[in-house]
């Protein structure tokens, strides 16, 4: 158990992650084949976190018969003594039964060995060269000091996958391994399609040079259904020290690492029906760049119930016009989900390249369009999401961030807007049913809901948002734009008192809700309240029974707020009501 102490004088117990066991972790099943899962205690199961269907009050899925695009499902185990204690597996969806052979790798093996258990192959580059559509690489435990690159694709009724041996953890190390090319992965995959890469450790791929940039898994070209599954990505480092400008500027001097890069480098061909599911990616020193990226030319794309931590710069970003695809009517990752994620302790305040300043999100949209953003819990991060664009003339836009958590950040608990005012903005951005509890715990000054340059049509509603120690709670600092967002229907509190909660609209600060209200004509049905947590302390942020919050929301219909809330429970009640915040019921 591990405790986290924050500014405004709260010590939040944090609990494990994912705590309930679940088996298997993982499984790949043909239209209309069956699992059964199991978890040991008394649990619920879900359905992609609530809002799927197939599966048995016993744990027997059952696999639809068109497999969805991304050709994946997670199933959750919800504890029923303690729903906070839950355990996700993923299922990968095949068009077809899958037949193939097995090949296998061992650290003791030989590559002039056939491959089999008895007699396996010592490198699993070795077994790339020979695997072919419908096979899976099996690697024994061990370490495994070799780069591995890809490059022959499966189809979709018949994938190449690549994985630890049931039971075991094969490690991929990088310990004084080169970077190809100035820049590579430990995995990498250039231009291919339907391959798996499910159960490694990745680790210790390092460099101190601007000129190299290492990367865990490395994503890139073209290509369909690529999927990366149940992996420990850690480790991945560059202590190449440059500045906060090079970084902005994207400038040659600028050092990189990253954990996950997924770059769409060609057009019109995309990286389609990409997954990033279940995996762990922590104590990472990424420099300039993020811990998960999502660049270029991407699409229909799904970042699911993974565990992001203890890292120096953005946990999960998907970006837009950085020039990685060659047209840029394609350069812009589009069309995805980024649901239920952890994503906590994320700062990049002492990375050598931003030094004393909290500027690192917990999930970030930077130039992405028609993105989902759901379900999440975000904590003890700099900012908790974020929603804008870096690039002049541009803007992050059609993006909805529903039925998220945000809390203990180091700065603001959600951003829309430029940073600066010569740089892109944000359009179309939907943010509704969130809850943001005690952030700016920094006293940075830019409260739990900021809002800054090129803001338009934006809407902030059936939130709840719980100021922290400065009392801000709406922060729109600049006139930039003279209707950044329609706010409305949310539920404000600040433990000062309403008299001392401040609100900045168009860079002018009201004390209280109601001076707001007055002169912004923003917030006319929100009221200000104790919405009644269970247990902060614990984490614990549904409701009690007597909160303010029950009934208060406008139905906005299930296409915009989703059909669950961040528990999985219905988002509308049998009475056609909807409760403000995360939490439903």
């Amino acid at each position: 158990m591990r405790l986290i102490m924050i500014a405004a004088g709260v010590t939040f117990t944090t609990l494990p992650a994912y705590a309930q066991t679940i088996t298997p972790p993982y499984a790949q099943l043909a239209p209309g084949q069956k699992i059964a899962f199991s978890a040991g205690t008394p649990v619920t199961w879900q359905v992609n976190n609530g809002s799927g269907t197939g599966i048995t009050k016993d744990g027997v899925y059952t696999a639809p018969a068109t497999p969805p695009n991304p050709a994946v499902v997670t199933i959750t185990a919800v504890s029923t003594a303690n729903p906070d204690n839950t355990s996700t597996a993923t299922v990968t969806l095949l068009a077809a039964p899958l037949t193939g052979t097995t090949l296998y790798v061992a650290t003791n093996g030989r590559d002039t060995n056939p491959g089999t258990e008895a007699e396996p192959f010592a490198t699993l580059q070795h077994a790339a060269s020979v695997a072919k559509p419908g096979d899976t690489v099996l690697a024994s435990a061990g370490t495994y000091n070799k780069l591995l690159t890809l490059s022959a694709s499966g189809t979709a009724a018949a994938p190449i996958t690549f994985a630890s041996k049931p039971g075991e953890t094969a490690i991929i190390d990088g310990t004084g391994l080169a970077i190809p090319g100035g820049q590579n992965g430990l995995i990498t995959l250039n231009s291919v399609s339907n391959v798996i890469i499910e159960g490694f450790k990745l680790q210790n791929y390092t460099t101190a040079s601007v000129n190299d940039v290492p990367i865990g898994i490395y994503i890139t070209g073209a290509g369909n259904g690529v999927q990366i599954i149940n992996n420990r990505i850690t480790g991945i480092t560059t202590t190449a020290k440059t500045s906060a400008a090079a970084c902005a500027n994207g400038t040659a001097a600028a050092s990189n690492a990253l954990g996950v890069a997924v770059y769409g480098s060609r057009a019109p061909a995309a990286i389609a029906g990409f997954v990033f599911s279940g995996n762990e990616v922590d104590h990472l020193l990424t420099g300039c760049s993020e811990t998960v990226s999502i660049n270029g030319n991407v699409t229909n794309f799904a970042v699911l119930s993974n565990d992001i931590h203890d890292n120096n710069n953005i946990g999960i970003d998907s970006e837009g016009f950085e020039q990685v695809a060659p047209k840029p009517a394609y350069d812009q990752a589009r069309n995805g989900v980024v649901r239920g994620n952890l994503v906590y302790n994320i700062t990049s305040y002492g990375n050598p390249d931003y030094g004393k300043t909290y500027s690192a999100d917990g999930i970030y949209v930077d130039g992405g369009t028609k993105i989902v953003i759901e379900q999440n819990v975000v904590h003890n991060v700099d900012l908790g999401i974020e929603m804008a664009s870096e690039t002049p003339g541009h803007d992050t836009n059609y993006i909805t961030a529903r039925n998220n958590l945000v809390y203990a950040c180091n700065a603001n608990g959600i951003s829309i807007g430029g940073y600066a005012g010569n740089v892109g903005g944000s359009d179309h951005i939907t943010i509704v049913n969130n809850t943001l509890y005690g952030n700016d715990t920094r006293n940075t000054g830019s409260g739990e809901f900021q809002i800054q340059f090129h803001a338009t049509s934006n809407v902030f509603r059936n939130n709840i948002a719980f100021a922290g120690p400065q009392g801000l709670i709406v922060n729109s600092f600049t006139a930039s734009e003279p209707k950044p967002a329609l706010l409305n229907n949310n539920l404000y509190y600040y433990a000062g008192g309403d008299t001392n909660a401040t609100f900045l609209w168009q860079g002018k600060t009201y004390t209280g809700l109601s001076a707001y209200q007055k002169a912004s004509a923003q917030d006319v049905a929100t009221t200000f309240a104790n919405p009644l947590f269970i247990s902060p302390r614990d984490q614990d942020f549904d409701l009690q029974s007597a909160s303010p919050a029950f009934g208060a929301g406008i139905d906005l219909g299930t296409s915009v707020l989703g059909t669950v809330d961040i528990a999985g429970n219905p988002r509308i009640s049998a009475a056609k009501k909807v409760t403000l915040g995360a939490y439903q019921q």
